[in-house]
């Protein structure tokens, strides 16, 4: 029986996944970059969907500081900014005393004419991606030339880019140019893969 036990003990194997109860933060319209005038709306949930948090930012312009005080309109966990102005360019979070922080995310807004579409958030492996360089003066797309890392990529037509196949290659800093209209601000795109677990052994 003790040698059932300890054999039993030896072979014992438990996946725990490490993750704790952490705030996310949503993003309406999902971008990284605005113009000048635009709107945007940030909230802040729990991992269970239920509205918690509080949205904070830190800007060149001025300290870290929350939602409502000198700075857009808060309803519950909900921060709302009716017109964006380049000063609000900054980092954004969630955060609470019940709740682990938000993965923060970079705003841009543009005081130039042309902005780069792309994901707020990190893109997982394997997914597609689309990037849409925008003129502020022609709602149509217009051609556009893509640029990570200070390389050209790509020139398109129809304005737009799609990676079919999203690798740890992809992370990088793009940013795109309408000729004749002008060049977008430089936006850092993430790649993440998925949650990992660990498995521990454990011995007698």
């Amino acid at each position: 029986m003790e040698g059932t036990s300890l054999l039993w003990s030896l072979s014992l194997l438990s996946l725990m996944c490490c993750r704790t109860n952490q705030l996310k933060l949503n993003v309406s319209p999902s971008r990284s970059q605005f113009f000048r005038g635009d709107s945007v709306s940030l909230s802040c949930e729990e991992d269970d969907g239920s509205a918690g948090g509080t949205l904070t930012r830190n800007t060149t312009r001025g300290p870290m500081s929350q939602c409502g005080v000198d700075w857009g309109e808060r309803s519950g966990s909900t921060c709302s900014i009716s017109l964006l102005v380049p000063w609000d360019s900054g980092v954004y979070w969630c955060e609470s005393s019940q709740a682990a922080a938000s993965q923060s995310i970079n705003l841009t807004v543009a005081g130039g004419p042309v902005i780069l579409q792309s994901p707020v958030l990190p893109v997982m492996e394997g997914d597609g991606l689309t990037l849409s360089c925008q003129s502020k003066r022609q709602d149509s797309r217009l051609p556009a030339a893509f640029y990570k890392d200070g390389s050209l990529i790509g020139a398109e037509p129809g304005g737009h880019m799609t990676i079919g196949h999203v690798s740890r290659w992809d992370e990088g800093l793009y940013r795109c140019n309408i000729s004749g209209h002008g060049e977008s601000p430089s936006s850092w795109i993430s790649v993440t893969g998925e949650e990992t677990c660990i498995t521990h052994r454990h011995t007698t």
